[in-house]
């Protein structure tokens, strides 16, 4: 079974998936923490300590704009919006994870824990492509020169099920 932390990162994911997907819907009752509370109540018992669960789905879906801002040079030949969402939610987390919580959660294991959903929730090349661009923020971060600069990875391919916005779409 997956430790506490991890499931509770899988239900953030969901969450933020289906949170940013009815926002660009145009669903106005669409509320992070209504979401969470869906999701999050199967796995109540399991998890325990719910509270990082709510606080990370906050944190991250009040900051779409600025981590994205953060993240398009990093993967600059992949707009965001052309990538898959579930890919653009883990990237989101992970830098978030990278940039504010420093103090409870070590840098590498915000990483690994990003390619960790990536390989179970994305395409298969996601991995690869999470690593690399975090990987990348993790340099610009703390600045560690052990760390070889990973290669842009071809970002992976669009999720079966998930539609792909066209020129003019919302």
């Amino acid at each position: 079974m997956a430790s506490n932390r991890h499931l509770g990162r899988i239900i953030v994911l969901q969450s933020l998936y289906e949170y940013e997907f009815r926002t660009k819907a145009g669903d106005e009752s669409a509320d992070i923490d209504t979401i969470v509370a869906k999701d999050i109540e199967p796995y109540a018992k399991a998890l325990g300590d719910t509270q990082f669960v709510y606080e990370l789905a906050k944190a991250v879906s009040s900051r779409f704009k600025e981590l994205d801002g953060t993240l398009q040079p990093m993967a600059s030949e992949w707009p965001l919006d052309t990538i898959a969402a579930i890919d653009r939610n883990i990237l989101r987390m992970g830098l978030y994870e990278l940039k504010y919580c420093g103090d409870t959660v070590p840098p590498k294991v915000a990483i690994n824990e990003a390619v960790e959903l990536a390989k179970e929730f994305g395409a298969d090349s996601s991995s690869k492509f999470v690593n690399g661009v975090l990987g990348t923020a993790y340099r610009a971060q703390y600045g560690d020169d052990k760390v070889k600069p990973a290669p842009q990875p071809e970002a992976p391919e669009e999720q079966h099920g998930e539609e792909k916005e066209t020129e003019g779409e919302a």
